[in-house]
């Protein structure tokens, strides 16, 4: 087919006396393209040499002038600046040094494969890799919308194995929290019964918490210092338990962060730091503040409540990712397998008859030998 449409410009490609000509279309529709076909071919059927359209040429910039123009153009006015400051992080540490002085249309499936290569050869978990292969994607992408590129190429990711999440038992919830005090204590017991995300619990304001109807409003983060909204951008709402009412009621005020160090938010290294303390005096393993955030919802799964609750409890933006917690409901696998289990007087339908074949064993254990039937 000699016109073809790549990404969202349409190309002229054809062979004539066993030349290529591939050229793009200045008028960016099907009609518009197949009518520079024609006119093309006529000039070289008449022996009339063709202008490439390349002499109008933009200047394409390295990928390291369009990621910075990436940056302060698209990034800035679309994302958090927590996600800002990620994405800077990771062109300047890993991005620009690869790809840094080729021409952005000259970054092709190779070159990306080549960096794959490299960096695998790090200590980069796959996860972490597939975060560089994300931002190189969209910058890529962003360069073929703003017409720099005529297509940008497609980025195979690395292949990640789930990683398992740690949660605590009962026993060592208690066991924690017996080992912690003061506001630690506090934010610890608040994030076993709430789920809350570290910098949504950091985050939270007196205002946020209604005693009266029993409610807490999630609708702040704060991530690196940066105060922004949460992590879906939405808000949600979660049920004030009486434990949490009684916690907290003696010392709520009308405004102003929930917990504080010097009437500021704590800092995630400062929490990080007291809640390994903690961990040693209980002579238990380390975790971190997500795992109270696990445990929470594990703790939901076991107890057989339904996984879009928890979806909506944890703000989990895509169901898929609370699905993590569906094995720990054994009670509603269970409850799905019953349906295989025979009943003490089973009927088997043959035709418009009803036959009568007994009591059976579970259908795993018995052989596969034909059962007579009669009418």
């Amino acid at each position: 087919m000699s016109v073809l449409k790549r990404g969202n410009k349409y190309w002229i490609d054809f062979r004539f006396n066993y030349q290529r000509y591939r050229h793009p279309s200045p008028d960016n529709s099907l009609a518009g393209a197949k009518a520079y076909e024609a006119t093309l071919r006529t000039k070289l059927a008449r022996g009339e040499s063709i202008t490439p359209v390349k002499e109008n040429k933009k200047n394409i910039p390295t990928f390291n002038e369009f990621a910075q123009t990436w940056m302060n153009v698209y990034v800035k006015n679309n994302n958090k600046l927590s996600e800002q400051k990620h994405k800077e992080s990771i062109l300047r540490l890993y991005l620009v040094p690869f790809f840094g002085k080729t021409s952005i249309d000259q970054i092709n499936n190779y070159d990306i494969e080549r960096f794959k290569a490299q960096i695998t050869k790090s200590k980069l978990s796959a996860k972490t890799i597939n975060h560089l292969l994300s931002c190189l994607s969209m910058c890529l992408k962003t360069a073929e919308e703003w017409g720099l590129l005529t297509f940008a190429p497609k980025i195979k990711k690395l292949k990640v194995t789930p990683n398992k999440f740690d949660y605590l038992t009962d026993s060592e919830a208690e066991l924690i929290m017996a080992n912690a005090d003061g506001q630690l204590r506090e934010m610890i017991f608040f994030a076993l019964k709430t789920g809350v995300r570290f910098g949504e619990l950091i985050a939270l304001d007196w205002a946020d918490i209604d005693f009266q109807e029993k409610q807490i409003t999630i609708r702040r983060s704060i991530v690196q210092g940066v105060m922004g909204s949460t992590k879906s951008n939405k808000i949600r709402y979660i049920p004030l338990l009486n434990s949490l009412s009684d916690l907290l009621i003696n010392r709520a005020k009308r405004h102003g962060f929930v917990f504080t160090r010097n009437d500021q938010p704590f800092s995630q290294h400062y929490c990080c730091k007291k809640l390994y303390q903690s961990c040693r005096k209980a002579r238990m393993r380390k975790i971190g503040w997500h795992t109270l955030r696990h445990t929470f919802a594990s703790h939901l799964a076991q107890h057989g409540v339904a996984i879009q609750s928890i979806k909506e409890l944890l703000g989990h933006s895509d169901i898929t990712t609370t699905m993590r917690y569906a094995h720990l409901s054994p009670s509603a696998l269970r409850s799905a397998m019953n349906v295989l289990e025979p009943r003490s007087e089973n009927t088997i339908s043959r035709g418009h008859n009803l036959v009568t074949i007994g009591k059976l064993t579970p259908f795993m254990n018995t052989s596969l030998a034909p059962i007579a039937l009669t009418n």
